[in-house]
């Protein structure tokens, strides 16, 4: 068969989208006169905002009488899920390693994936024109790391190219500087097998679901088994085992960035297929006299949760278009249709759900995703999920890689011993050291900013989930309390110079914040409440020095996870589609005194 089906992954930042583009200009997708955008694939505003991939997409390009469907895939571990899943459409995978950086932890979360799929590898030590390039280090690093996971002999005889996709070029010689990417394509015809042709009725697996508003659900997958046709009676295999019958209505292929419709697609090719209706991740479309279910698509345990609730404060309702219990539990169970990762359940009690994800930014896209769609909410402090594993308790352990200057490497080993971290190795590299720690998931809470702190912004910072381990003790989290809103009303500059000397604050002057808001850090460890609407009191009296202009310090500004790791057990981030803001659970002064003595009683 004249298809190959190849997945690109990679380290995040390791250049996997560019390389995409390049293949897409290579094969004349575009116009000659066409602006094409850097990372094309990034078509989601998150995307191309953080530079980093979140959903997979799959495109098609023709190279000497082939069908090469291209799989993009996130490189975050965080978003694991997306590779699960899209990684059983593939045979083979193009892994890309930067040729400074060498083998990073999402290196090995996608390589150990890919080679649980038997997919075969290509190597691409890509970005060979920087300066401080090191390819023949960065491939004994790839071997060792191939031995680490225990492939086999076959899998370890991997082809090696080195290329810069910013300049869309490949090489089969780390000296040689190629002209575009052929010697790449050709790798892939000739060593990524062509899809095995199975013989007997449709099998096809839901890998990823679309949307259309004009025609609905849109399932797309690849043909296991048999051909699949416009017009043809199908059953679909829920992942519970239930299964009902329905119609196919039309099939699209995969023809560069465009899907066309066709009559049929045959065996081993991915497609859109329109018609079933209410299509999840993971089902099985078959054929409608022999339904059989393939086997269903292994997905991580979640390592994370945390509590999503309608918003209560004095603010609701002003800024979001979907405001209520009923909106968010809607919203939330259409998201677990399309990222297999995510699991949500109602908390026992009370109106708030309950959602669990692989990690602080798999959630916080969720949660940014969600505001930007006109939905007003709040969250709860991230928690850990604990496991019981031989009648102990067990944690989430995270495999943490911190990359900085040497002379800091002091700094980086004091703030994450604190964490719980425990030092595996160090290595230097070009005058920097990379440090290896095993640390648990509740430590990772909190610790960028700390060590973005403590090494003046130098530490570049990358962690993935490794195992669970026996629990490894109390974690201190934040030491400081916070300033609490007195009332309700704009801050004044008078009130907020007046209460410098306490602390921090996270607002400015003019700002109108309400009873029980956090408007700041304390600098001891307990809360305080304040006023912040005080108003200086007008006099026809002056005097010299009293109306000296106010010099206050720029307010601290948190991004969406920065406020996610701050929090703690009883505060809350208030979340609108114009808002972020840190607030307390209880929002009365004397309800909370009352809370407080109860739970000490109790």
């Amino acid at each position: 068969m004249n298809i190959r089906n190849v997945a690109i992954i990679a380290h995040v930042d390791h250049g996997k989208t560019t390389l995409v583009d390049k293949l897409l200009i290579q094969s004349k997708i575009f116009r000659d006169n066409q602006e094409v955008r850097d990372c094309f694939l990034d078509s989601n505003d998150l995307e191309r905002e953080r530079g980093i991939t979140i959903l997979s997409k799959n495109i098609s390009i023709t190279y000497g009488g082939h069908k090469i469907n291209i799989i993009d895939t996130p490189g975050h571990s965080d978003f694991g899920g997306e590779v699960e899943r899209v990684l059983k459409m593939a045979d083979g995978a193009i892994l890309l390693v930067d040729s400074f950086e060498g083998a990073m932890p999402q290196t090995r979360f996608v390589l150990q994936k890919a080679l649980s799929f038997n997919l075969t590898p290509i190597l691409v030590i890509n970005k060979m024109d920087k300066p401080n390039r090191r390819p023949a280090e960065v491939l004994d690093e790839v071997y060792d790391l191939f031995i680490d996971l225990g492939a086999d002999d076959e899998q370890m005889e991997f082809p090696v190219l080195y290329a810069s996709s910013r300049f869309g070029w490949s090489s089969l010689s780390p000296d040689v500087q190629g002209t575009d990417l052929t010697p790449l394509l050709d790798a892939v015809i000739t060593s990524i097998p062509p899809p095995k042709e199975a013989e007997g009725p449709l099998q096809m697996q839901v890998t990823t679901v679309d949307y259309s508003d004009y025609v609905g659900r849109i399932a797309i997958g690849r043909i296991f088994r048999g051909t699949i046709r416009s017009g043809m009676p199908v059953s679909v295999i829920k992942r519970d085992g239930f299964t009902q019958k329905s119609v196919v209505k039309d099939v699209f292929l995969f023809e560069g960035l465009q899907r066309n419709k066709a009559a049929e697609v045959p065996c081993g090719d991915i497609c859109a297929v329109l018609g079933p209706e209410d299509i999840d991740i993971g089902d099985t479309i078959s054929d409608v006299d022999y339904p059989e279910p393939l086997p269903i698509i292994p997905v991580d345990e979640p390592t994370m949760s945390m509590t999503f609730s309608h918003n209560d404060s004095p603010f609701f309702g002003k800024e979001g278009r979907y405001v209520t219990s009923r909106h968010l539990r809607d919203r939330l169970h259409r998201e677990i249709k399309s990222d297999v990762a995510l699991r949500v359940e109602a908390a026992p009690g009370t109106e708030s759900l309950k959602v669990y994800g692989r990690g602080i930014l798999h959630l916080s896209i969720l949660i940014e995703t969600m505001r930007r769609e006109g939905y007003e909410f709040q969250v709860g402090q991230p928690h850990v999920i604990y496991k019981e594993i031989n009648n102990r308790k067990a944690e989430p352990i995270e495999l943490l890689i911190v990359d900085i200057p040497a002379d800091l490497s002091g700094r980086v080993i004091e703030v994450v011993g604190k964490k719980r971290g425990e030092l595996k190795k160090i290595d230097s590299i070009g005058g920097r050291s990379r440090l290896e720690f095993h640390i648990p998931a509740r430590g990772m809470i909190g610790l960028r900013n700390r060590l973005l702190n403590a090494t003046a912004g130098e530490a570049v910072i990358h962690h993935q989930f490794y195992q669970y381990e026996p629990f490894k003790g109390s974690i201190p989290h934040r030491q400081n309390g916070v300033l609490i809103s007195m009332q309700d009303g704009p801050a004044t500059a008078y009130a907020l110079d007046a209460l410098q000397a306490r602390g921090r604050f996270f607002i400015s002057p003019g700002e109108v914040v309400y009873e029980g808001q956090v408007v700041g850090e304390h600098n001891k460890e307990e809360d305080m409440v304040v006023n912040v609407q005080k108003a200086k009191k007008l006099t026809n009296m002056r005097a010299s020095g009293s109306d000296e202009a106010v010099k206050l310090s720029p307010p601290v500004v948190f991004s969406l996870e920065e406020a996610l790791e701050y929090i703690n057990e009883g505060e809350r981030v208030e979340i609108t589609p114009k808002s972020i803001r840190l607030r307390k659970k209880i929002l009365g002064e004397w309800e909370r005194r009352k809370a407080d003595r109860l739970e000490s009683r109790a």
